[in-house]
């Protein structure tokens, strides 16, 4: 599986804390193995962000992404608090 990433994610991506780096970098392998194993709790996203999906690095931070059409290509488009999907 390949992942693009967005230019809005790598600036955001800059900004979290190096604990939350460190954890975003373990989860995103277990994303690469399966983007819906139960420890990323990932789920479809409504309203704006209608079309995309988010998962979980633990409580407070997420990363929200979309399958390409070819379902080869992951593009994480956003990373943070909950704060991201307003």
């Amino acid at each position: 599986m390949e992942i693009s990433y967005g230019s809005k994610f790598t600036r955001e991506y800059k900004k979290l804390p190096e604990a939350v780096k460190r954890a975003a970098e373990e989860l995103e392998a277990t994303f690469r193995k399966d983007p819906f194993d139960p420890q990323l709790k990932t789920h479809k996203l409504k309203g704006r962000l209608d079309g995309f999906l988010s998962f979980s690095i633990g409580y407070k931070y997420r990363i929200i992404f979309e399958f390409g059409k070819d379902k080869k290509t992951v593009y994480f488009h956003s990373v943070g608090d909950h704060d991201i999907y307003e």
